[in-house]
């Protein structure tokens, strides 16, 4: 075992893409993820490409350092087994709503009876004291409450579009990555266990209006919500004679130097739509829009020369393929291939954190459903009679 959460254990018991992306993190850290599954598995088992059913590539993303056991938690054998489980680990993980916890007989007060010291995670939709406590809750739906599609189209969509990426249950599994680790720090200076519970739209309410509160931070308001630079329909790639560049001309020193360029510097000073950070804030669609023309005169390579130059940000716009064969991402190893037990030659991701010490590392591919059954219930203290009778009623594939 490597890493800095090496020792500790985890009874992962999420599905989809929320809560595995947190217990990922929590793996790739060195903590031991006991991935608890249905007999029919985590349904991201069976989405995107793949070339055996059961280990889709999205899956192969969201669980590698796991191990995975199959659980019937519905048949009471299946439940005593989980229980002994949590009797020795650190940190129950669930995303399923509480209520659903509770007819499993699975609520905070049933798990802390069996360990007090456990950490009782649950990533929910919404706040359990709110009317929308049950409300199933999915990456869409909260996209969609939080605005995101809306302010698209006041940003110059033509319609009201979800962003392309999984970005809310992402957001909420960074929040519950962290959220986890602070109990865990908790429980080391106190030794209490608690319930944490980490809500999608009250997470994500707060990322989005912290740039977007606006004038209603004040009461009364002073100004509309939304902020101005984020929302212009001119905040978008550039495009250049022959393709697209993204750059953001920021400070007065950028702006200094990308009208000394233009052979203009003469005039920075005196412009006062653009000379000072105020000004700018007060003229956003107008400095998009300026920078769009000047650019639209040359060609990509010639803009990403000069602008590098002038010290100013720029790197070109690029599409999936782009990005998986970058340059630097191949300098640094960030793209390994690795041989998979089952799924033979895979293109795997590095972990992003680099640490001086206790450095995390990839110990375990994404497992096969129940790869680990056997050797899970053993450490429980199952004897092979034992396991062997669990199999025989379905409660697992041991």
């Amino acid at each position: 075992m490597s890493g800095p959460l090496a020792g500790v254990r985890i009874i992962d018991l999420t599905s989809v893409i929320l809560g595995p992306y947190a217990t990922q993190i929590l793996a790739d850290y060195g903590a031991d993820v006991v991935k608890v599954e249905a007999p029919e598995g985590d349904n991201t088992r069976y989405v995107a490409a793949q070339r055996n059913p059961g280990m889709g590539a999205n899956f192969l993303h969201l669980n590698r350092n796991k191990r995975s056991i199959v659980l019937n938690l519905k048949n009471p054998l299946g439940h005593a087994a989980l229980l002994r489980l949590l009797k020795t680990a650190d940190v129950l993980a669930y995303n399923v709503r509480p209520q659903a916890m509770a007819r499993l007989n699975l609520s905070y007060e049933d798990v802390a009876a069996v360990n007090p010291r456990i950490i009782y995670a649950g990533s929910t939709g919404f706040r359990q004291n709110g009317p929308y406590a049950a409300k199933a809750a999915y990456d869409d739906i909260i996209q969609g409450m939080v605005a995101l599609p809306s302010m698209l189209v006041q940003a110059g969509a033509d319609q009201p579009r979800f962003v392309p990426s999984t970005l809310t249950d992402r957001i909420t599994g960074l929040n519950t990555a962290h959220a986890i680790l602070a109990a865990l720090f908790h429980r080391e200076r106190s030794g209490e266990g608690q319930a944490i519970e980490i809500p999608m739209f009250e997470g994500l309410t707060q990322f989005i209006l912290s740039d977007h509160m606006g004038g209603r931070t004040f009461e009364p308001p002073i100004a509309p919500m939304g902020y101005p630079r984020l929302l212009t329909k001119h905040r978008k790639p550039y495009k250049t004679r022959d393709g697209y560049l993204c750059l953001l001309i920021y400070n007065d020193k950028q702006w200094r130097n990308f009208y000394k360029l233009l052979g203009r510097e003469q005039e920075f000073d005196s412009d006062e739509r653009f000379n000072t950070h105020g000004n700018r804030a007060r003229h956003f669609d107008e400095a998009y829009a300026w920078v769009a023309r000047e650019l639209a005169t040359k060609t990509s390579a010639e803009w990403l020369d000069a602008l590098t130059k002038a010290d100013i940000p720029v790197m070109p716009l690029y599409s999936l393929d782009d990005l998986l064969d970058d340059p630097h991402h191949a300098a640094t190893s960030f793209f390994r291939i690795s041989d998979h037990p089952s799924e033979g030659r895979i293109r795997e991701m590095d972990i992003p954190t680099t640490w001086s010490k206790s450095q995390p590392e990839l110990r375990r591919h994404a497992p096969r459903l129940g790869e680990h059954s056997t050797e899970v219930l053993r450490e429980a203290g199952y004897t092979e009679r034992e396991i062997n009778d669990l199999r025989a009623v379905g409660v697992t594939n041991a």
